[in-house]
């Protein structure tokens, strides 16, 4: 009830439709270098975003703590901003959906872990990662972060929606050495369900990630069949799926212009936007309070529907997907989980069709390599040569080049080996025609 008084102020200044969205949160961070705790943080957060509509243009403004001041403030901002936006695109105020899917994002037990429990396998997680192999020489950090989160959306024309959210984050980070030459590898584990954390599977994926690294270096420049990891895909499917957005679309800066329903990659391609699945990002309405529901983007090949919000939506007269998401001070558009459909091979698999070629495990520097207009990319990355069926010996220096359009067209198979990003989406390994290697 104390955010009513808002609404009724900023009926009384003349605002048509009034919105705020409300974010309470608490975060605790903490990580060790070489046995000692050098960072420890624990804040709570509260922010409060309020919209309104004035003769047809959107007003907003924003605060950080709530008393009655502060609710005549953001009104008088509304009304302010309003009268100099210049925007001509439709504007809305969302009455409700019919009906919302219910979702759980939260897991109440994951408070009730005592802090002194997540310190000592943070310890045990620096111990073990140490003890995996002689040629890791220092474990670089390892890190805790946990996050609790509740959201509530609620407007004049009646809508209140509220969604609860937690998580916490492991990683661990190594430096491994064989002669002169030095790698450095991480890896995390992400959940809400506190007791599936296994402090020796993470060490293991650290210290693999660092130690298979040792002992590589370039392979001869040239045009390779490839399997690329789930990392891979991840970090181009994200940038990929940008083309989606409706809002890129109609500003003529996407790659899927005039795309719509037409083959845009291999038939082995099924994308799907995945919010109601039982994930960590699981959203049932989106940051307008249009329920959400799961979509396929992309099916066998095929540009199913760009992502919209309710402005979009109104300018290409259709119904919004319920993607809109807020960023930078505007409502933008994004994905809420993104699920690659994997495939039935295993990596290994994977490997034995490719026979000879190479395996690419990371890119870096996407959004300075990437061209955005053509989808050309030159990218800096690691991997293994693939030899014989196997993954052989690794690769030092390298940089892969081609086309972003281009590489899920070439999609010749998709492995079964599906990881979970932080980022919001799931990829599996996927083995391409071919890929330009720059090496020796």
């Amino acid at each position: 009830m104390k955010y009513e008084k808002f609404f009724e102020l900023a009926k009384q200044a003349g605002i048509q439709d009034a919105e705020l969205y409300i974010r309470k949160s608490y975060s605790l961070s903490f990580s060790l270098f070489h046995g000692e705790v050098d960072n420890y943080s624990s804040n709570n957060g509260f922010s409060v975003a309020a919209r309104g509509l004035v003769n047809g243009k959107f007003g907003s403004a924003s605060c950080d703590v709530w008393t009655e001041e502060k609710a005549k403030y953001l009104v008088k901002e509304i009304v302010s901003n309003a009268k100099i936006n210049e925007n001509e695109d439709p504007a809305f105020i969302f009455e409700g959906s019919p009906k919302y899917k219910k979702v759980n994002t939260f897991n109440k037990e994951l408070a009730n872990v005592s802090i002194d429990v997540k310190l000592e396998k943070l310890h045990e997680l620096e111990k073990a990662i140490k003890e995996y192999d002689e040629k890791i020489t220092e474990v670089a950090g390892v890190e805790y972060n946990e996050i609790s989160e509740n959201v509530i959306l609620m407007n004049s024309k009646g809508l209140k929606l509220n969604q609860k959210s937690n998580y916490y984050v492991y990683i661990g980070q190594a430096v491994a050495k064989l002669g002169e030459q030095v790698k450095s590898g991480y890896d995390l584990y992400l959940d809400n369900d506190y007791s599936k954390f296994d402090v020796k599977k993470l060490a293991e994926k650290v210290g693999k990630a660092v130690v298979s690294q040792l002992g590589g270096e370039a392979c001869e420049s040239a045009t390779y069949k490839a399997v690329l990891s789930p990392e891979v895909v991840s970090a181009f499917m994200n940038f990929y799926i940008g083309s989606a957005d409706a809002e890129e679309v109609q500003k003529k800066s996407s790659l899927f212009i005039g795309k719509l329903n037409e083959k845009v990659a291999s038939s082995k391609v099924t994308i799907e936007d995945r919010p109601l699945d039982k994930t960590l990002f699981a959203r049932n309405f989106d940051d307008e309070g249009v329920a959400t529901y799961n979509k396929p983007i992309i099916k066998g090949g095929k540009l199913m529907t760009y992502l919209y919000n309710l402005t979009t939506a109104a300018k290409d007269g259709v119904q919004t997907t319920g993607n809109a998401a807020r960023g930078g001070g505007k409502m933008s558009i994004s994905p809420f989980y993104l699920a690659f459909k994997p495939g039935k091979k295993t990596q290994e698999q994977l490997f034995e069709e490719v026979g000879n070629g190479v395996y690419i495990t990371d890119v870096s520097g996407l959004h300075a390599g990437m061209n955005p207009q053509s989808g050309n990319f030159s990218l800096q990355s690691t991997g293994f040569l693939i030899k014989d069926g196997k993954k052989d010996r690794g690769l030092d220096i390298i940089t892969v080049s081609g086309n972003l359009m281009d590489v899920f067209k070439d999609i010749i198979e998709v492995g079964n080996d599906v990881k979970v990003f932080t980022s919001g989406c799931s990829c599996p390994s996927v083995m391409i025609k071919k890929i330009a290697v720059s090496g020796k």
